[in-house]
């Protein structure tokens, strides 16, 4: 099922807003280069259906694979000539999206799931708003205007629970921390230090973003049943792992960008 594309923002840092652009400079804005990282495992009947769906506008696109048993690195190529395959042998969505972050070569790293659940039109509400001057972008599926199809009651009221702890830890507002369609500017890769290998990057991400004061915003947007094969999501083990990286992420101190070569 397909739903509309959400046009929704809403702000979820405390981070003041950022000057306007001068547009009487008298130069052309230029397009930043958009890198869509995909990472997958035995997708090779879902990616029929997303990746002729990624705009065109897209600088590159990234599979990053490595412990596929079907044909999902084969279906890539012949759906796209362009695209880049990243093999990466270590487990997990964590490892496998850290990846495509060293392989990512655009201004912008938009992440996406493979299954079909996640709609590659709205990435332009994404890259806009980080165009108009946001660090990070994530996506929600409980703002006005978005939704799910594939969330059941029990994973619902974990996510409740998890997010309202991070409000209450962290601050910000946050009305969704599980779901991992976002998207930053690629210079943020050394505050976001992803260190992690399995689904809680998604929270880790959302963690160090506010420890670290980036302006956040969250937009609008509709999840939909997976298409083809089964999710490698484990409520009740992946939750625990979420939340121990709510707790452990609490007592350890921000990234230090001066070690990346940052002043």
């Amino acid at each position: 099922m397909n739903a509309p594309i959400p046009n929704s923002l809403s702000p979820v840092s405390t981070v003041s807003v950022p000057d306007a652009i001068n547009l009487a400079l008298g130069r052309p804005l230029m397009m930043p280069r958009v890198t869509f990282v995909v990472p997958t495992l035995n997708e090779a009947k879902n990616l029929p259906w997303l990746l002729p769906r990624i705009p065109a506008w897209a600088h590159e696109v990234i599979i990053v694979d490595g412990r596929s048993t079907d044909d999902t690195v084969a279906v890539a190529r012949g759906l796209r000539e362009d695209v880049k395959v990243v093999m990466e042998p270590r487990r997990g969505k964590g490892a496998a999206l850290q990846a495509g972050f060293r392989a990512a070569t655009g201004d912008i790293i938009v992440m996406i799931d493979a299954d079909g659940s996640m709609i590659p039109e709205e990435a332009i509400v994404f890259v806009g708003a980080l165009i108009a001057g946001a660090d990070l972008v994530k996506g929600s599926r409980f703002l006005q205007g978005a939704g799910t199809d594939d969330m059941s009651l029990f994973r619902m009221l974990g996510n409740w629970g998890l997010t309202m702890l991070v409000r209450m830890l962290y601050g910000g507002s946050f009305s969704d921390l599980c779901y991992g369609y976002m998207a930053f500017w690629t210079k943020h890769v050394p505050t976001l230090n992803c260190d992690c290998d399995g689904f809680e990057i998604e929270t880790l991400i959302n963690v160090r973003a506010l420890k670290n004061e980036l302006n956040i915003v969250e937009v609008a947007s509709f999840e939909a049943p997976r298409i083809s094969g089964l999710s490698n999501l484990r409520a009740i083990p992946d939750g625990w792992r979420v939340l121990k990286t709510i707790l452990r992420e609490k007592v350890r101190s921000p990234v230090s960008l001066v070690a990346y070569g940052y002043p």
